[in-house]
């Protein structure tokens, strides 16, 4: 009996599948069939044969199809009730990619030729939904993933979530898992004294629509990465009164630069010179560009955007027209917030100013420590993997993670080939065809 077989017979005596339908028999049933269904199903215990795969975002689509390419079928596990929830239901109206259309596109399948080089929220969506239906990928929607575990005698990952349909809770099980939730799946809330009780409106980007909702108010924006910035940029198009609060050093460029694309150009840069370089060429149109920022408030890391990213995952602003109207007075930068009290923000300069609302352009953060239980691959403190990018995509027993790279879709993309290619092999090494998975 090959180790695999000897863990199968383990689980007819694992009491997880002594439901009131044997849930042993429907996997047996189900290996006589092509794998043309996602899964064998009885009650809350769920048989997968291929992967399990957290999240229906760019990521979680992108391994899936990756996978449905070698011939692999996956389970893509939802939360929400659609695919790319953070960018159909968490972002603001005017939101566009920042950057070109080809550094973004996922594996497999292009843009189409006739979008814009930066599409729209709504055109990146719109892609997303036709890259799902191109490949077949039908994610569980609805199924929030609670509690992922590795089963060191039966050799397989058992996946509890809830779900918020009749059949509550679910246990799925399958040999792989795969960590596809992102850096982005829960937002970071500041700890600003006197934030709670501030008597106005209150609300993370991930709420915020439009400005015109503030028209005639004064708005504090507090954070200034892209984000931040295009809201201000919003608000300030839609007659609000923006102050944007600069906790930290920025690095700003323009989103293009020598008639190309800032991010084109220094990737075609580092082809021939170290980053280090490129980082010098950058800030000297930079400063052509913008001068000295530091005079508005807008004070430059030590190091160079491109170090910067590679050693923090902090991303340079790229700015689509923000620096012109803090340049001329329109949008006004402050300093951190020292404390809040009623409708009044105390900065650390001392100066106070009374606002309308405040908007949190405080960003996201990994959740993959409160659902995964595995401290190998990922690390507890920032839900990333361990590893740099491209060693991160891999972790022990069957686990995998991608869109955690700091690095964009096209992390997403590297990854996701990865993944596929592994358990493709994993599989060949075992004398199986991916249609027939057990």
């Amino acid at each position: 009996m090959d180790h695999w077989s000897e863990s199968e017979g383990k689980r007819s005596h694992d009491p997880i599948f002594q439901t009131k339908l044997n849930c042993r028999q429907h996997v047996e049933d189900f290996c006589k069939k092509r794998a043309d269904a996602v899964a064998t199903s009885t009650g809350r215990c769920i048989w997968v044969p291929g992967p399990i795969v957290v999240g229906a975002g760019p990521s979680g689509l992108a391994v899936a199809a990756c996978l449905k390419e070698k011939g692999v079928d996956s389970l893509i596990l939802e939360r929400s009730n659609c695919i790319a929830s953070l960018w159909q239901l968490k972002t603001y109206d005017r939101l566009s990619l920042h950057l070109p259309r080809q550094f973004c596109e996922l594996p497999l399948m292009p843009f189409p030729t006739d979008y814009p080089i930066y599409p729209s929220k709504e055109e990146f969506v719109l892609y997303l939904e036709e890259y799902a239906a191109r490949f077949g990928i039908c994610p569980t929607y609805n199924h929030e993933v609670v509690c992922a575990e590795y089963d060191e005698k039966l050799l397989i990952w058992r996946v509890r979530t809830q779900a918020t349909d009749r059949m509550g809770e679910v246990v799925y099980m399958s040999r792989w898992l795969v960590a596809a939730t992102g850096e982005n799946a829960e937002v970071v809330q500041p700890e600003i004294d006197g934030l709670k009780e501030f008597k106005g409106t209150v609300l993370h980007t991930s709420e915020y629509k439009s400005g015109l909702a503030f028209a005639g108010k004064r708005v504090l924006v507090v954070g200034c990465g892209n984000s931040g910035m295009e809201v201000c940029l919003d608000l300030c198009n839609s007659g609000a009164q923006p102050h944007i609060v600069v906790r930290d050093t920025v690095h700003i460029l323009p989103r293009e630069m020598l008639g190309k694309s800032t991010f084109g150009l220094s990737m075609w840069l580092l082809n021939w010179l170290p980053v280090h370089m490129v980082d010098l060429i950058l800030l000297f149109v930079a400063w052509i560009k913008f001068g000295d920022t530091a005079q508005l408030g807008l004070k430059r890391p030590t190091i160079g955007p491109l170090e910067l990213k590679s050693l923090s995952g902090k991303t340079p602003v790229l700015d689509v027209g923000t620096f012109a109207k803090i340049r001329s007075g329109n949008i006004k930068v402050r300093p951190d917030i020292k404390q809040i009290s009623g409708r009044q923000v105390e900065f650390l300069d001392r100066q106070t100013e009374d606002f309308d609302a405040i908007v949190l352009a405080t960003g996201y953060k990994s959740n993959v420590p409160f659902w995964l239980k595995d401290r190998e691959l990922f690390s507890e403190k920032d839900g990333l993997p361990r590893k740099a990018f491209p060693n991160g995509w891999k972790g022990g027993r069957g686990l995998y993670s991608v869109g955690f790279t700091r690095r964009g879709l096209m992390g997403t993309s590297a990854d996701a080939r990865r993944i596929a290619h592994d358990i493709e092999q994993q599989l060949s090494a075992e004398g199986k065809h991916p249609d027939v998975l057990l």
